[in-house]
This record gives C-alpha cells, structure tokens and sequence, in this order.
C-alpha cells in the first residue's frame, strides 16, 4: 500500500499549470512538515516534502492557497527521472495529492478567532475525575445542538 498524510505550511504558492489533452491543472508545491522529535537543545527541524496535484484538487489550491497556509494532504509517493540540459540523471520524489484540506481556520491563521463567535472548544477540558478520556459537556450545551 502506497499512502501518504502530511500536515504542513506551504513553502511558497502553488505554481499552477494548465496543459495536457483536457487542458487540465496541474499545480506543484512544497510543504514543510515538521519532525515529531528534535534533539535536545536544538531547534525544531522541519522536512520540505514536494508535492504535485491534478484537476479539481489542483484548482483548489490556485484559488485558496498561499505561502503560509497549513494544509493537510493525502495521497501518495511518486519516484521519477530524467535527464536535464547537463546530460546527469535526476532523480525525483513526489507526493501526488489525491485530497488536500486546510489544517486550520482562516481566523486562527492570522491570530485568533476573535470574530468567528467559535473559540475552537477551548473551553471544553478532559474530565480529570472519570479518568476515561472523554470530556466532559457543559451543561445547557445540548440545546445548542441543532439535531436535538
């Protein structure tokens, strides 16, 4: 099984082509993915992952993504080559992204969700005396629910 998920901000916008029999998009980018574990006294590190998209998920990004912007993508790796003007052989390592999704709000994005009217459920926190990892819901929260 070839399956990739990454969660990281664009390095830079997407450069977007159109080309092919469909004139289709075409849009490449990098990521920056950070390392779950750094080394004491160090900095956190961060991988820089290329990633290229097509069609409709390629659309997206030329529309909504810019450099900065955290991004959640799904798909998969693909290895490649070829020969540039030099004659040396390249080798090349991408994932292709079949779902892309933004990571976080517009609003948390620029600092805050001071007009959202949605804190992000910072005011829910995990029960500490039923010790079973759920949280507990405040009450009067259940009439908000728009399926009650």
């Amino acid at each position: 099984m070839n399956k990739v998920i990454l969660m990281g901000r664009l390095t830079r916008d997407p450069e977007v082509r159109y080309g092919g029999a469909n004139n289709s998009a075409v849009a490449r980018f990098s990521l920056a993915v950070d390392r779950r574990f750094k080394r004491e006294n160090d900095e956190q590190t961060a991988d820089f992952i290329n990633c290229v998209a097509f069609g409709k998920t390629a659309e997206f990004l030329e529309k909504y993504a810019r450099k900065g912007t955290k991004f959640v993508v799904e798909g998969r790796i693909q290895t490649g080559s070829y020969t540039n003007k030099e004659g040396q052989k390249v080798y090349t390592t991408d994932v292709v992204c079949e779902n892309v999704e933004f990571a976080e709000s517009k609003n948390s994005q620029s600092g805050g969700a001071a007009n959202s009217g949605f804190d992000g459920g910072s005011n829910f926190t995990p029960s500490s005396d039923a010790g079973d990892g759920f949280m507990n819901i405040p009450d009067g929260i259940d009439e908000e629910l728009p399926f009650n």
